[in-house]
């Protein structure tokens, strides 16, 4: 894991608008837990057995990570703005991978991932966006680190406070 001051924003491909159909590459990572120490993973609808916490690129016209962990949280989970979101000051940078590449401009060989977490007194009910994931766990810490598939992921919930 790498901690760093936010990198600028980066600009659409040349020739393109901020409304690219290319995915931004700059993402968040929203690891929901509670108290007792459980931690919400998500399976996504494709690739099959591909588990995750909430994730998602920024759109081209957000400037602050936090607000696309916010709509991330609300799209992918249900939770609100109730939920207390806090920064764990994270930044990761990981190539794009193969399997992804084609939704992300010729030239993005990089993503830029910001850190953040969500703490619950007690678990919660679910509303999954039915075309993203197709179901969730609450697991143990250490059980969520193992069924996660990406290593910043893994790196995030084994350090939860």
């Amino acid at each position: 894991m790498e901690t760093q001051p936010s990198p600028p924003t980066p600009v659409p491909p040349a020739g393109e608008e901020r409304s690219s159909s290319w995915k931004r590459p700059e993402s968040v990572l929203v690891v929901v837990y509670t108290a007792a120490g459980e931690v919400l993973v998500l399976r996504r609808r494709q690739p099959p057995d591909f588990w995750q916490s909430v994730t998602g690129s920024l759109r081209w016209d957000e400037t602050d990570p936090m607000d696309a962990a916010r709509r991330e949280l609300r799209e992918e989970t249900g939770l609100g703005d109730e939920a207390e979101i806090v920064a764990c000051n994270v930044i990761n940078r990981f190539p794009i991978l193969p399997p992804w590449r084609h939704r992300y401009a010729p030239d993005a060989m990089e993503n830029v991932e910001h850190v953040f977490r969500v703490p619950l007194p007690e678990r919660r009910t679910i509303a999954l966006n039915p075309a993203e994931h197709g179901e969730y766990e609450w697991l143990a810490r250490a059980m969520a680190a193992a069924r996660v598939a990406s290593w910043t992921n893994r790196d995030a919930i084994l350090a939860l406070p």
